[in-house]
């Protein structure tokens, strides 16, 4: 019974059904928004779908136990198959090189009273044939594409390695966004790295539309001391410390100023979205919601800009006080909000840069499995093992024939092509 159990456990046939298990369960999960609380999931399908999905562990696919549990026994299935495996390939491998191993074997075609041999090893592209003797005759031999038997044992080698890269790289993966206008430092999510943003570019074309992005960036670790320094741009990534730093986009930012009675109390540069608290007065809070470079109103449609330039910039803001909205509006440049005691100014319009930063220990393993694995799917359908032996009959002709595992009927038609050729040739 543990025999029965272990065959099945290290068969094709049981990687097989694992293998459709993590396909249909990757679809699933494409559809399913990963990451997600229960109230999020309830709303964007139901409560009992919700309750599925949180009890299922969908809503974290790649980490959940029982996925990493069936990739683990499909990873072990491929292994055990090609150790299983791999000594009767190598086997099979050295035996296709003995010409007594050939003879005894069934051919998939034969051609009798040939002439001359050599063009028939040449018009199928054999390497040279070695001469040897058995039974008193003499006998030509030759093989190629012996290297296309380990196609199979190679892709699932692949295979196996894919998976770990891509489990282990699920599974350490970092990922994190920063944003921010020149010459601000952020850290880099709970890391120990400080990215200062030295400067950040928008360059245009002629007809005024984005051409790239561009950021000059320095990397501090503040553990170490050491820094690191780059340009990045668009599809231009740079590797600092270990991580890769993406130009992701791009926003507009503008330095906002809080007066009171007349004195500056506080400055800083908000990017569109953030909000200020003033300092001595928490419940009161400006939300900068939008900036229009070239401000423009539409009827009908409210604020626009009418180009990318700065030629009349204006800001949209919100103001609260204690949670309760206070009101919105367009500011133009130069003016002023006032609630009682304090006035608040926007200047300085700039773009500030988004910036993906990721890092993935295993993609390299993950590269090297992909290889592997189209290396094996090469070698086991372009390369198919074949061998071609001619023995020289008591009346001086010869009997060329051939063995091909895989493909004979290609092979047959290959064979009788070049005998056709080599009769021609002597004629």
């Amino acid at each position: 019974m543990l025999k029965k159990i272990w065959k099945y456990l290290s068969s094709m046939q049981f990687a097989i059904l694992l293998l459709l298990i993590l396909i249909v369960s990757c679809a699933i999960g494409s559809f399913i928004t990963q990451g997600q609380t229960f109230e999020w999931y309830k709303e964007a399908y139901s409560e009992r779908a919700a309750a599925l999905i949180i009890a299922t562990h969908m809503d974290d696919l790649y980490h959940s136990p029982w996925f990493l549990v069936i990739a683990g026994f499909l990873i072990a299935n491929l292994l055990l198959c090609n150790l299983i495996r791999a000594p009767q390939l190598f086997r099979r491998f050295k035996d296709e090189q003995k010409i007594d191993k050939a003879l005894s074997e069934s051919v998939t075609c034969s051609f009798h009273s040939v002439d001359k041999p050599g063009p028939v090893f040449a018009a199928l592209s054999m390497p040279k044939p070695v001469k040897a003797e058995a039974d008193g005759k003499k006998i030509l031999f030759s093989s190629s594409n012996r290297i296309g038997l380990w196609g199979a044992w190679i892709c699932h080698l692949g295979v196996v390695l894919l998976i770990l890269g891509f489990g282990l790289g699920q599974m350490t993966h970092e990922d994190y966004s920063l944003y921010g206008v020149s010459g601000q430092s952020k850290q880099v999510g709970d890391t120990s790295y400080i990215c200062s943003i030295d400067s950040f570019r928008v360059e245009l074309r002629d007809d005024d539309t984005v051409s790239q992005y561009r950021a000059d960036i320095t990397v501090h670790d503040s553990l170490t001391g050491n820094s690191q320094a780059a340009e990045i741009s668009v599809n231009h990534p740079a590797s600092l410390f270990g991580y890769k730093y993406y130009q992701n986009s791009t926003g507009w930012a503008a330095r906002v100023s809080v007066i009171k009675n007349g004195s500056l109390l506080q400055e800083t540069v908000l990017c569109a979205g953030e909000s200020l608290t003033v300092m001595d007065l928490p419940e009161l809070i400006l939300h900068f919601n939008a900036l229009y470079p070239d401000y423009v109103f539409i009827d009908g449609r409210g604020p626009a800009s009418a180009s990318g330039a700065l030629n009349n910039p204006a800001y949209l803001y919100t103001l609260y006080y204690k949670e309760q909205l206070l009101g919105m509006n367009v500011l133009m440049e130069g003016e002023t909000i006032t609630v009682d005691d304090y006035e608040f100014r926007f200047s300085e319009p700039q773009n500030y840069t988004i910036l993906q930063i990721k890092r993935d220990r295993f993609t390299a393993l993950a590269f090297a499995g992909g290889i592997l694995t189209l290396l094996g799917i090469f070698l086991a359908f372009y390369l198919q093992p074949r061998k071609v032996w001619a023995v020289q009959e008591n009346d001086g002709s010869w009997t060329v024939s051939g063995l091909s595992i895989k493909s004979s009927a290609l092979f047959r038609e290959q064979m009788e092509q070049a005998i056709q050729r080599s009769q021609n040739s002597n004629t």
